[in-house]
């Protein structure tokens, strides 16, 4: 666990501003931490939120979190030749279902054979810390002044500007991608038929298609002699 403990920390203030945004959609806190206990993603989890917000199907919140979680199958599978080689099934299914991008990085960085214990008391604190900071984030927009909650909403928006800035700036296919996937959302909103759709699952089939063209048309090359990624 003590691993975890500067994850904790920014998962808090992460998910502190995820809760701003929750509150003013108008999930309450019990739900919001029960959702984020479970679920420890912010852009799975904001989105959920949204489609909740909008009224929309349980079947396109589960598909919202299927796309934008889809790489934790990855790397869940990519654990499996980590764990002690005595380590029981329920042990990895259990230890998979608390990955996370950064459960995962210091699960790696593990010498050695790992038992499944590590990564499952990194997310018992980890994932403990990050519901209770989306819960504080709802209680607190209950009591800060409304021009403070508007200010604190935009947090995660620029958090989500950093993810996607950085590469951007390295990677000419990530630019058109990122730009691709804002005017697509835009077109699609306004276009015959696909506006019909509701916006959870122009996002879902936007996500997916975009991702899938991206992949064909521009693959990650690889070292033949290394087979790391150029």
């Amino acid at each position: 666990m003590r691993d975890a403990i500067p994850i904790g920390m920014g998962y808090y203030a992460v998910s502190f501003s995820l809760g701003i945004i929750a509150g003013t959609l108008g999930i309450p806190a019990l739900m919001g931490f029960t959702s984020s206990l479970f679920t420890r993603a912010s852009a799975g989890e904001y989105g959920a939120y949204t489609l909740i917000a909008a009224h929309a199907t349980c079947l396109e919140v589960i598909g919202m979190g299927i796309v934008t979680n889809l790489r934790y199958l990855l790397m869940s599978t990519a654990l499996t030749q980590k764990f002690e080689r005595r380590t029981p099934l329920w042990k990895r299914m259990l230890a998979g279902c608390c990955m996370t991008d950064e459960v995962f990085g210091i699960s790696i960085a593990y010498p050695g054979r790992m038992p499944a214990s590590y990564p499952i008391g990194a997310t018992m604190l980890s994932g403990t810390m990050w519901a209770a900071g989306t819960a504080s984030g709802i209680l607190a927009g209950d009591i800060l002044p409304a021009h403070v909650v508007s200010a604190l909403s935009v947090a995660l928006y620029g958090m989500f500007i950093a993810i996607i800035i950085p590469p951007a700036r390295k990677n000419r296919v990530v630019a058109v991608t990122v730009a691709a996937s804002f005017a697509l959302s835009g077109l699609c909103s306004v276009a015959p038929w696909v506006s019909q759709l509701s916006g959870g699952m122009r996002t879902i089939l936007l996500t997916v298609m975009i991702a899938a063209v991206a992949a064909f048309v521009k693959p990650i090359e690889q070292d033949p002699e290394t087979d790391e990624q150029l």
